[in-house]
């Protein structure tokens, strides 16, 4: 009888204890391996400690979590935590009442969080102009180019002096076409590889008021001569069989890892499926430039995601979303997560961890994100945040597929990009006043 009392008494116990256990909702984009990434973080997070209990809800991509957290809001049942890629950044900013500054959130639950350990490109990335560090960097990554050098090698190409300018792409895809390469080069992100990093990569801005840093009445001025130039060699190439075009966002990354596209300008976060699914040797490389360009090449942008923090849940729960904040927060924690995933170390702490462990020597380019990432700024390449910026990146998406068909010239296709996007941005402009 005494038995049966104690197991009683355990199983209530234990009840308690399930229920004492406090529930964070975390909504993400990540699919695949860095899926399984999100999940093994909370899995880890919730076997240290049994206060809270992380759960990560695969929502969509990112364009679809976002409106489905908004509508979650106004509804009154949004997630704790909400992963949103960096071009809604700008208007999660300008969402007054419905989210909590991360600087906030780690000081009322009285955790240490100092955003100068964050490298700084990051940091002010997600910075509001009154030096309130609005969102938790996350996934932060940037572009990149890979290739596979087994298919340099059958095509005669050298691999060990690889591809650094346009010029040198265009020379390359040719012997690789004439090889019998049926997809010499491919675009992931096209918007943000193309128009955005190749911006900031080459000093020249992609909007002005600092690409829209310092303020929401910027406007694009992303059709200058650079710009048409580059466009209309891509199209050039795209009817010489020289690229091919396979798609928006990340879909194109399938045609890399498959090993039909020998070349693909994407994201650093690409990394972790590459080294787990390509059945070739491959090379990650800086992002391409034009030589002749002054000040090219300068830095790439952030790209990737951050965590927001939603509104209106209770201090209890907002105490272990700072926890779970922390521990990602760790060095460890960080450098194991860059080392998997291509992700950027977003603390300088794990960035020197990554490097003192020997991971960069081991795997060459692995660095490649980081040192595009730390090189000094300048005004036009600090980054950019603009207004209403999924819905432009749908219009680069459209207008520069006119030029891969060749129903439009590149002027063109920029024009009109500059033209929709900046009715866009006005439409923000005018929702944001005040």
């Amino acid at each position: 009888m005494k038995l049966k009392l104690s197991a009683l008494v355990l199983a209530a116990t234990c009840s308690i204890a399930a229920q004492a256990q406090t529930e964070i909702q975390w909504w993400h984009s990540m699919t695949a391996v860095n899926n399984e990434w999100v999940n093994d973080l909370a899995k880890d997070f919730n076997a240290k400690q049994k206060d809270y209990k992380v759960v990560p809800v695969f929502k969509g991509t990112y364009d679809e979590s976002m409106t489905a957290a908004i509508a979650a809001y106004r509804a009154g049942n949004a997630p704790h935590i909400l992963q949103v890629f960096e071009v809604g950044t700008a208007t999660m900013m300008a969402s007054k009442g419905a989210v909590v500054p991360v600087t906030k959130l780690m000081a009322d639950a009285g955790k240490k969080f100092d955003p100068g350990a964050y490298i700084p490109a990051v940091a002010s990335y997600y910075t509001a102009p009154n030096g309130q560090m609005m969102s938790f960097p996350f996934n932060s990554s940037t572009t990149v180019f890979y290739i596979n050098k087994d298919a340099f090698a059958a095509a005669g190409l050298d691999t060990n002096e690889l591809p650094k300018t346009w010029p040198e792409v265009a020379l390359a895809a040719g012997k690789l076409k004439a090889s019998g390469h049926k997809c010499p080069i491919t675009l992931g992100w096209q918007g943000w590889t193309q128009l955005e990093s190749f911006s900031t990569w080459h000093n020249t801005l992609l909007a002005t008021k600092r690409n829209g840093l310092d303020g929401p009445d910027a406007r694009l001025v992303a059709n200058s001569p650079l710009h048409v130039r580059h466009i209309e060699n891509l199209g050039n190439m795209a009817k010489q069989g020289l690229f091919v075009y396979k798609g928006r966002g990340n879909v194109p990354e399938a045609s890399f890892v498959s090993g039909e596209c020998a070349m693909i300008t994407t994201s650093s976060g690409f990394y972790g499926n590459v080294a787990k699914n390509a059945k070739f040797k491959y090379a990650v490389s800086t992002l391409p430039y034009y030589p002749d360009v002054p000040g090219a090449p300068q830095n790439t942008v952030i790209g990737g995601a951050s965590l927001w923090v939603m509104a209106g849940k209770k201090p209890a729960e907002y105490k272990g979303v700072a926890t779970f904040f922390e521990y990602l927060s760790n060095p460890d924690v960080q450098s194991a997560s860059h080392k998997r995933t291509g992700y950027l170390p977003i603390t300088m702490a794990s960035f020197k961890l990554t490097e003192q462990s020997g991971f960069y020597k081991q795997n060459p380019g692995t660095d490649t994100a980081v040192n595009q990432m730390v090189r000094k700024t300048t005004d036009k390449s600090r980054g950019i945040r603009l207004g209403n910026y999924v819905q432009v990146r749908a219009i680069e998406d459209e207008e520069l597929e006119q030029v891969w068909a060749g129903k439009k010239s590149a002027k063109e296709a920029l024009d009109a990009i500059v033209k929709r996007g900046n009715e866009q941005l006005e439409r923000f402009q005018k929702a944001n006043k005040g």
